[in-house]
């Protein structure tokens, strides 16, 4: 055979083949970017961002059920990749936007229940997400390299289709961080696009959450904290819950942020003795002991509440083991109340946990201490606080320099509490003796129960005196004072 019969047709020899090939690929490659230039999001125009109605028919027109008024050039996305009603303090900033005349668009995942200030509020507009399939939402640390590009490819997918494509332009968008991954990637790429200003609001570091999971020298670990840190310097504005995470973001990123602390809502209040003893009675996990709770004089019981997200930043296994410890002091020391504890929340560690508090049932650990879950609407929560003796907070912070919300709305309803004091940040929301303690061990946890319930219970009272004095900061003055005229609402 020759040459020409086996190889002298092929592409390789004719150069007219190559140029359609490549030809093709330039026409490919031009079709695509015209595509994606058609397709990008509308860009923001502050003559469009206006109520379609005067400020002088605002009355009339929320009288006809119409579209409300609000302020032109005021518009905001408020962005969470997570459950808007885990989400208080997101929730907050809508209420706050909203309530200074500016049109909210709250964008998260729709899975428990919303602030009921802002379902009623004509201004916000709920943007549910689309949840990833149930298989990529696995916690198997094995499977987490595989799974987690997927999880965040569906993520990216779906976030940017609700921040490009499904509200109007905004003036600005703020995002909470964590999750960064990829929350910041897209909300930066579609801020460009829009021409939207860009505002994080710093809860914690997504980098450091991650090392709970797979340790602090983990490639993806460090990849993370990279990520993170391009991102954050191109925000054009960045809210801290502490001081101490603003002074961080200014050391290692170059940033200054505004340090916005958390502070509860109007629905946090203390509350009085009738009030207290009508909601306990009437809530199935408190009515059996409501009587004996509330008893003016050496109350057999005490009640105690513990929020948690049941994930790793919080060992919960400190709390049991500290009940384990008061139970079996309360055996010799009769004077010692009985507790009730009741543990509010939902997370990927629930069930081990409860798996162990039924075995230390079962070895009777706990048999001077009832520990009951529940899953409340959020006025039933803030009322629960308010009926209870004293709040406990197992928040540990993986970076050192973030707060639990938790806290904050215990403060609110005027709730003492005892906590993990181990980081750099508590002394910013707890003064040791004044309206909190910190712990450092189940150990010191069970003597301070001990302590307060027992022999020191002139000092719970004093907790309870500056529990009720910290209630009187708001989340209104705070946020007025930080960020209504970063959102040009002042």
């Amino acid at each position: 055979m020759s040459s020409e019969g086996f190889g002298g047709g092929s592409l390789v020899s004719q150069p007219g083949a190559w140029f359609d090939i490549l030809l093709y690929l330039v026409l490919g490659l031009s079709t695509t970017f015209t595509i994606f230039l058609l397709t990008l999001p509308r860009q923001y125009d502050s003559q469009k961002d206006k109520s379609p109605v005067s400020a002088s028919d605002q009355k009339a027109s929320q009288d006809a059920n119409q579209e409300p008024y609000f302020k032109q050039g005021r518009t905001t996305q408020v962005v969470v990749l997570g459950d808007i009603g885990r989400s208080p303090r997101m929730q907050y900033h809508a209420i706050s936007i909203a309530k200074h005349g500016g049109r909210v668009y709250l964008i998260g995942y729709r899975e428990s229940e919303i602030h009921p200030d802002i379902l009623s509020n004509p201004l916000i507009h709920i943007v549910p997400l689309l949840p990833a399939p149930s298989f990529l939402r696995s916690s198997s640390r094995l499977l987490f390299p595989l799974i987690a590009p997927l999880k965040a490819l569906w993520q990216a997918g779906v976030l940017y289709a609700a921040l490009g494509y499904r509200t109007e332009p905004p003036r600005y968008m703020l995002v909470q961080n964590p999750p960064s991954i990829p929350t910041l990637a897209v909300a930066t790429v579609v801020a460009f696009f829009r021409k939207t200003e860009l505002i994080i609001d710093w809860h914690n570091f997504g980098y450091s959450i991650l090392a709970l999971k797979l340790g602090d020298r983990h490639p993806l670990v460090k990849i993370s904290a990279l990520y993170e840190n391009l991102f954050a310097r191109l925000a054009s504005q960045h809210f801290t819950v502490t001081n101490a995470m603003a002074r961080v973001l200014g050391e290692k990123y170059g940033i200054t942020a505004h340090p916005l602390h958390d502070r509860p809502a109007s629905m946090f209040r203390p509350i009085d003795y009738v009030e207290r003893a009508t909601f306990l009675s009437r809530m199935s996990e408190t009515a059996q002991y409501a009587q004996d709770i509330c008893a003016q004089y050496n109350a057999p019981w005490k009640l105690i509440v513990s929020s948690t997200s049941w994930t790793a930043d919080e060992d919960f296994s400190v709390l049991l083991d500290a009940l384990s410890r008061y139970s079996a002091e309360a055996t010799s020391k009769v004077y010692l109340p009985k507790i009730l504890a009741i543990i509010t929340g939902k997370g990927p560690l629930k069930e081990h946990y409860l798996a162990k508090v039924r075995e230390m049932n079962q070895d009777k650990k706990l048999l001077n201490v009832v520990i009951q879950t529940a899953w409340l609407t959020p006025e039933d929560y803030a009322r629960l606080l308010a009926a209870a003796d004293l709040g406990v907070s197992l928040h540990t912070s993986s970076s050192g320099v973030d707060l639990p919300m938790k806290v904050v709305d215990m403060f609110g309803a005027g709730l003492p509490v005892v906590g993990w004091g181990e980081f750099e940040a508590w002394p910013e929301l707890v003064t040791e003796d004044v309206n909190g303690k910190g712990f450092a061990s189940s150990e010191q946890l069970a003597q301070q129960l001990i302590e307060l319930f027992g022999g020191k219970a002139e000092l719970l009272v004093k907790l309870k005196q500056g529990a009720v004095k910290e209630s009187e900061n708001r989340w209104d003055h705070e946020w007025d004072r930080v960020a209504q005229k970063i959102f040009g609402l002042a």
